[in-house]
């Protein structure tokens, strides 16, 4: 199963990295700019959530995350033509969906066995995990941010922390089962937003004079 989770992780980092990518692809960013937002993108998440548990980072131990990221990050910047079909886009979209399923649940989870703040704390690093690259980026890029874009991505990964985190809570023997529910749980809200253009609703402010 780490085996496992290993390589889908891998392949979820390089997905991160090409709609990181992607999605300033419009404000004319050079190849530096390019490889750094991309890896931010990718490994930005875990990091935070590494130094708030004050433990290395965790491509410190392995970089291979941060080599495939950068390598994910200039095949984008070069093939941005390829990545941008629609097939291929909505594709590396599901990927980057199921990644941050993932991630979540593992930084969910590696706060859990480290006892940090809980029982919250685990829900807020494993959202972290998940959407702190792409939230860094869209500050250092200049764009709306993710949770300004009523974009259907928090969202699900916060339930599904939460309801992994009660598990943990309340029935542990069942911890490994209750991972892979909320991680497809996450995924397929994910998937669904994706399939049908599901956004969150706006808050309408009636002005006054």
């Amino acid at each position: 199963m780490e085996e496992i989770q290993f390589w889908i992780g891998i392949v979820a980092t390089m997905a991160f990295a090409v709609t990181g990518v992607l999605a300033i692809a419009d404000r004319g960013v050079d190849i530096f700019g390019v490889l750094v937002l991309g890896l931010i993108t990718a490994i930005g998440g875990g990091t935070i959530r590494d130094i708030i548990l004050e433990i290395p980072p965790f491509w410190s131990e392995n970089q291979i995350y941060v080599w495939l990221a950068l390598a994910a990050s200039v095949a984008t910047f070069f093939a941005e033509s390829f990545f941008t079909q629609p097939q291929i886009y909505r594709w590396m979209l599901y990927i980057d969906g199921f990644g941050a399923a993932l991630f979540a649940i593992q930084g969910a989870t590696k706060a859990w066995m480290m006892g940090f703040g809980l029982p919250v704390g685990p829900v807020i690093l494993g959202v972290i995990t998940a959407i702190g690259g792409g939230l860094i980026r869209d500050v250092l890029a200049g764009r709306k941010t993710l949770i300004m874009s009523h974009e259907l991505y928090a969202i699900p990964v916060t339930l599904g922390c939460s309801v992994y985190v009660l598990i943990l809570n309340f029935t542990p023997q069942y911890a490994i089962e209750g991972s892979a529910f909320c991680m497809l749980g996450i995924f397929a809200i994910r998937a669904a937003a994706i399939h049908w253009d599901l956004h969150v609703p706006k808050m309408f402010i009636t002005k006054t004079r």
